[in-house]
């Protein structure tokens, strides 16, 4: 165990009011894809850019394209949470931590066992009727074919937030009170490029701000602890 691990572990113990803000990094050690790492989507070769596809401009104009991309991309069944995402469930069942605030749209920590998860971006397990509202799992979309259309004759939606699409009100409002009154604070496997999500950080009020990251964030966070690391294997040493 090194010592910034050691120095997190402290952290760790000497507090009940923990708050995890995660994105990608989170899930690649589950083998879902980031975007913007070296291997991520944002590298593979398709006819458009992903940040194009998966915009709302384009999910009107070319729904055919944009459910194609999205089952081959984004749709990663049979993913299982990695020890990052059962340490956070088992922390919280401890009651050390108040909530996992995500960028990650898979459900893995529901899947974990989190009860406290705000997903900013949505989750891919869950699509409605843009007619009539009626919900549909996540097998529903991966097995229908070209563009998901409901029983009423409307065409089903992820309940993911597209580019060009806002955030929930609701879910951004809750993240900041938690943010704000959080202890320890740790960011993990997010290159804090998008926003507004990104801009959650600026409401921590503390002085125990931890970073987990691949690759170092040079984005004047003023972090207490910086672990350049992948999140699953530092949390497996918690």
């Amino acid at each position: 165990m090194t010592d910034e691990v050691k120095k997190l572990k402290e952290l760790i113990d000497g507090t009940d009011n923990i708050v995890f803000f995660g994105g990608a990094g989170v899930s690649t050690e589950s083998g879902i894809p980031d975007f913007r790492s070296v291997d991520g989507l944002y590298h593979q070769q398709w006819d458009d850019p992903p940040e194009t596809i998966l915009s709302h401009t384009y999910y009107e104009r070319y729904p055919e394209k944009f459910f194609a991309f999205y089952r081959a991309k984004l749709l990663c069944e049979g993913a299982k949470p990695n020890a990052a995402h059962l340490k956070l469930a088992e922390w919280e069942k401890e009651g050390k931590l108040k909530a996992v605030i995500t960028q990650n749209i898979d459900g893995l920590h529901q899947a974990a066992g989190s009860k406290n998860v705000l997903e900013l971006h949505g989750s891919t397990l869950r699509n409605y009727c843009e007619k009539c509202g009626k919900f549909y799992d996540v097998s529903y979309i991966k097995h229908s074919q070209g563009v998901p259309h409901c029983t009423c004759g409307g065409r089903i939606k992820p309940d993911v937030v597209l580019y060009e699409e806002g955030l929930d009100e609701k879910t951004l409002y809750r993240a900041v009170e938690y943010i704000q009154e959080a202890d320890v604070l740790i960011i993990a496997g997010t290159s804090l490029a998008v926003y507004p999500a990104a801009g959650l950080v600026r409401y921590y009020r503390g002085h125990k701000l931890v970073v987990i990251n691949k690759t170092p964030l040079d984005r004047g966070l003023g972090a207490d602890l910086v672990i350049t690391g992948a999140v699953g294997e530092t949390f497996a040493q918690l």
